[in-house]
């Protein structure tokens, strides 16, 4: 995941089981927890799912080198279809 300064941003695959649920229904939450405190969510962000297949290569290799330490995305599968999907946040909950 990353931030494109407005957005949340995540990338999987097209007729990944997250990518065809975000089809059908693209409503979403994201919960972010406190390392030091597993059961307690620090910032959830709730709102839905735009995904675009524009970028989203060049998107997963920023993520591997963010997360991996690499310049390419190395579980790629052949012809598989990238897809960015940019969280639209509706409501923000903060805690502490």
């Amino acid at each position: 995941m990353d931030h494109d300064g407005t957005h949340l941003r995540f990338n999987t695959a097209r007729g990944r089981l997250k990518e065809r649920n975000l089809c059908r229904d693209p409503r979403l939450s994201v919960a972010m927890i406190d390392p030091e405190e597993p059961y307690r969510s620090v910032l959830v962000i709730r709102g839905r799912a735009e995904m675009t297949e524009e970028g989203a290569d060049a998107h997963i290799d920023q993520l591997a080198r963010k997360y991996l330490g690499r310049d390419q995305y190395p579980w790629r599968s052949p012809g598989e279809r990238r897809v960015t999907v940019r969280v639209i946040a509706e409501r923000v909950t903060g805690l502490g």
